[in-house]
């Protein structure tokens, strides 16, 4: 069955099921914990994985296209991302 995928794909999937993993363990875990304190703690290490696993799968998705594309457009996707990374930043 694996097969069936480009490995750029299974690639990106699994990072996504490894953040939604993530996600739902950190919500458990603020629950378990039941401190606000704490669950800020969870949430801002989130915060930190988050950005990574949208640098990851856009990299694994660009490697998955790079005979396809043209390495200016990869430059601007990158770029592109970069922005969002910067935009979304808190002060």
């Amino acid at each position: 069955m694996l097969q069936l995928f480009e490995k750029a794909i299974i690639g990106m999937a699994l990072l996504r099921f490894l953040s939604g993993s993530l996600e739902i363990f950190a919500a458990a875990l603020i629950l378990k914990y039941n401190d606000v304190e704490k669950a800020l703690i969870v949430n801002s290490t989130l915060a930190f994985v988050g950005p990574l696993i949208l640098i990851a799968t856009t990299t694994i998705g660009l490697i998955g296209l790079s005979d396809r594309i043209s390495f200016q457009k990869i430059l601007w996707i990158f770029c592109g991302v970069a922005c969002i990374l910067y935009g979304v930043k808190s002060n």
